[in-house]
């Protein structure tokens, strides 16, 4: 996989204090409500304070703001004090740090991005996730909830010790360790703008995009399926040439009604979340892209629904009417699927680092490792050694919490557009 060039993990403020101010930290917190900081800089103004840095957090109902800020040491006693009697009747504590340690406290720029994924998270769950980044010299420098649907899902932002690109691949080992011994997915990616600039996903189509095999949909109308499901499976698990194999399993079709193909494609049914991932990603401008080795006949109708920018699948011979048991044109196999990727960065003017690729079986290898993001859907063990990350819940939205898209944000966006929709969750 692709990695971009590291930045420093810290940064000093590049605006310096005034002559003749002193650095001060002042922060208050309590119950939010209309007016707090319009207090807080009425009495910062009073005191003609230079602000340096803002944050300001509201947390269900909660409120925290901080500054940076140079203020004149004859003013710093007022400044207290009316800090505190003026916002002691919004109901909030005052806290003001001073002295030129203050200076040192650089905000950090986070290394990485760790999503932590899973119904539930539990406490035990955060803890060994902690425990792993601080075993590895990792700092959490911020968490915020990322997802409350279909699952929870938290976002930390990490510094690592060493920024340098492969510094964190340890760290990398260490958490899909621990995704093995938890119920939750982690995930970890370089923060920055290198995760941002993602503008092309594309999906495996067959237990990724849709939940079942298009192959074994058509045998099972040729009462082959057990004998197609068997040689499927071997190829999934790397043990079969895929070109060979696909050719084995059309061999079982031969004879049937091309009717059928309409049947099954109306029997497709989409992976949980995957509407709502290509709605939104298209909404977002990426592009969005599926290569599969199912066939066309029966996919064509389904990119156009989903508003697919690309999709590639293979070709059923039909003559007179009946499939005669082969396809034509080029197969779309392991290294046609990592080919293809490259095809559409490239029409679509896309750097591969700014790609990512999502499947779930040993055909999707070379495309999981030529993506800028290769992520591994209820993978096979033998994609999963090599995609970045592991998603194990049944839920294809997972992809977007990974891209640093939070729920509320997609679900303010499908009630605008009245494509808002959840299904209630056994």
């Amino acid at each position: 996989m692709t990695e971009s060039p590291a930045s420093p993990s810290t940064a000093a403020l590049q605006v310096e204090l005034q002559p003749g101010l002193e650095p001060a930290i002042l922060t208050t917190t309590g119950k939010d409500h209309p007016g707090v900081s319009a207090a807080f800089f009425r009495v910062l103004t009073a005191q003609k304070v230079q602000l340096l840095d803002v944050e300001q957090a509201q947390f269900r109902g909660h409120l925290s703001l901080a500054a940076f800020v140079g203020v004149e040491p004859s003013r710093l006693v007022a400044l207290r004090t009316g800090l505190e009697d003026t916002l002691r009747v919004h109901g909030q504590s005052v806290t003001v740090e001073t002295g030129e340690g203050t200076k040192t406290m650089a905000r950090p720029r986070s290394t990485h991005v760790v999503v932590v994924l899973g119904n539930p998270v539990t406490a035990e769950d955060v803890t060994s996730v902690a425990q792993t980044l601080t075993n590895y010299n990792a700092n959490i420098d911020r968490i915020r909830g990322i997802a409350d649907y279909p699952l929870t899902g938290l976002e930390l932002s990490i510094t690592v010790d060493n920024p340098a690109p492969g510094g964190g691949v340890s760290l990398r080992k260490a958490l899909a360790e621990l995704t093995t011994q938890l119920n939750v997915d982690i995930a970890i990616e370089r923060a920055g703008l290198s995760r941002r600039s993602k503008r092309l996903v594309c999906f495996d189509c067959d237990s990724t995009l849709i939940t079942g095999e298009v192959i074994e949909m058509l045998a099972a109308h040729a009462g082959r399926e057990a004998e197609v499901a068997a040689v499927t499976e071997r190829a999934m698990r790397g043990e079969l040439d895929f070109e060979a194999s696909l050719r084995e399993r059309v061999k079982a079709l031969a004879g049937l009604d091309a009717s059928v193909i309409d049947q099954v494609a109306a029997d497709i049914e989409l992976t949980p979340g995957a509407r709502t991932t290509i709605r939104t990603l298209n909404k977002l401008g990426y592009r969005t892209a599926v290569v599969s080795g199912g066939f066309n006949q029966v996919l064509d109708g389904l990119a156009e629904e989903l508003e697919l920018d690309y999709m590639r699948a293979n070709t059923l011979e039909i003559v007179d009417g009946k499939l005669t048991g082969r396809v034509i044109g080029d197969v779309v196999d392991r290294a046609a699927k990592a080919r293809l990727l490259r095809e559409f960065a490239e029409e679509s003017g896309i750097r591969m680092d700014q790609t990512v690729a999502v499947g779930d079986g040993a055909n999707d290898i070379d495309m999981i490792s030529a993506a800028g993001l290769g992520i591994a859907f209820n993978a096979k063990p033998a994609l999963k050694e090599v995609a970045d990350t592991s998603v194990n819940h049944p839920f294809l939205d997972e992809v977007l919490y990974i891209l640093g898209i939070p729920r509320h944000e997609i679900d303010h966006s499908d009630e605008l557009d009245g494509s808002a929709r959840k299904v209630a969750l056994a």
